[in-house]
């Protein structure tokens, strides 16, 4: 939502530097702190606020609870529908006044008819003032857009081709375009409750706590309708007065001269107070700021250790993951190690094995083979017929199949290592039988 178009002055500058200062300082407005939002804002002016002149009545000169709840206002800078809102609210008058007041002083004097002018005709009667008296808000309304001056503090200046232009558009609505008076005076000297404003800063504070301000015999002897008075030098002066001689009007006159003198120097002495107590606003204001800048670097300092904390349990993380990895490859070649070496192992072993089978069977074989041969080649000691048949016999075999000795010699060693030794068949030629 668009916020309200201001004249872009700072707040400050638009409120009379009395009436900031006090508001400031009050206690009250600090207690303000709490409240956060709008609603609780316009709840604390249902509770509190009885009228809105902007200083308290009887011997608390101070803020008026009104102008702090404005105060707060300025600081939380409104919108066009929240304003919509103070406008329109049916509770309590003084929630729409404090509304048109927020208007009067930071919009732009040139939307304050277009602000203003539904409401001219307002009939909800209140009473704006401390003093009881009771007005419409239409003619509260239109002494805001009319008036300089407001229960003796000042109003932003509206420039005059603006008040032309509102005094014309009252007199096309037949409306009154001349200050009717429900806000006080349009001269702040000529008003009969000046004597309510504090002179300074530290008259208000004084008072306030119900003390006297010390450089003074009265707060309200002290007020600007006192001071523009001319003292009462020569009332009552007679004819007997001007016969005098040189040497008491002389005296008189130094008398005079020493009264004006004690003038100045107690207006020195106030002006010397009021730069004092503007000074320790001041102060109190860097102090204030001081504060502030130091809660901000401290909350950046936190802020800033909580990213490096962050970043260091970023490290120790990824560090103890890349153990974990560094580790876990280890193992890994390792075991793969360990996997090729027994491979290795029981493959020169598995070889081994075999050689040793080999050899083992060949000698088997030949000691086979030699078995065998002997065994044909021993002479037969069955008889001299039976050695005879054998012999043709194996005389016809040679004539039929050739001399396989030699092939027998050669194929030796394989035939005889697949033949169990005690499974071998034997031919025995001879007589009339083949076995």
């Amino acid at each position: 939502m668009a916020e309200i178009q201001t004249s872009g002055k700072p707040i400050d500058s638009l409120l009379e530097k009395v009436l900031c200062m006090n508001i400031l300082s009050s206690d009250y407005f600090k207690e303000l702190y709490r409240l956060k939002t709008y609603h609780e804002v316009i709840d604390e002016i249902y509770n509190q606020v009885d009228h809105v002149e902007p200083w308290m009545t009887g011997n608390c000169r101070g803020p008026s609870t009104a102008f702090c709840l404005l105060y707060k206002f300025f600081t939380m800078k409104l919108t066009v529908k929240q304003m919509h809102g103070l406008l329109k609210h049916q509770d309590s008058p003084y929630i729409r006044a404090i509304g048109f007041l927020y208007l009067r002083y930071a919009a732009d004097a040139k939307t304050l008819w277009n602000w203003f002018e539904p409401y001219l005709r307002d009939e909800e009667e209140f009473s704006p003032g401390s003093n009881g008296r009771v007005t419409t808000m239409g003619v509260y309304v239109r002494d805001l857009l009319l008036g300089q001056y407001y229960f003796d503090t000042l109003f932003p200046r509206i420039p005059v081709p603006v008040m032309r232009q509102v005094v014309t558009n009252l007199e096309k609505m037949k409306l009154p375009s001349k200050h009717s008076g429900v806000t006080g005076d349009t001269n702040r000297h000529g008003s009969d409750d000046t004597a309510r404003r504090p002179p300074s800063v530290k008259a208000a504070l004084s008072v306030s706590f119900g003390q006297r301000a010390p450089h003074r015999a009265s707060t309200r002897d002290s007020s600007p309708v006192r001071r523009t008075l001319p003292p009462p030098l020569y009332d009552g002066a007679s004819s007997e007065d001007l016969r005098r001689s040189p040497r008491d009007r002389r005296s008189r006159s130094h008398e005079h001269s020493d009264r004006e003198y004690s003038d100045r120097e107690r207006d020195r002495d106030r002006d010397r107070d009021r730069g004092r107590d503007r000074d320790r606003v001041r102060d109190r204001e860097r102090d204030r700021d001081r504060d502030r800048y130091r809660d901000r670097d401290r909350v950046r300092e936190r802020d800033r250790d909580r990213i490096r904390d962050r970043d260091r349990d970023r490290e120790r993380e990824s560090e103890r993951r890349n153990d974990y990895d560094r580790r876990y490859a280890e193992r890994e070649s390792r075991r793969e190690y360990e996997n090729n070496h027994d491979v290795s192992r029981h493959y020169k072993e598995s070889r081994s094995r075999r050689s040793r089978s080999r050899s083992r069977s060949r000698s088997q074989s030949l000691q086979t083979a030699n078995t065998y041969f002997d065994h044909h080649s021993s002479p037969q000691k069955d008889g001299s017929k039976e050695r005879t048949s054998a012999s043709s016999n194996l005389a016809k075999l040679k004539d039929l199949y050739g001399n396989i000795s030699d092939k027998k010699e050669e194929a030796g060693s394989e035939r005889f290592s697949r033949r169990d030794t005690g499974g071998e068949e034997v031919i025995r030629l001879g007589g009339s039988s083949w076995k």
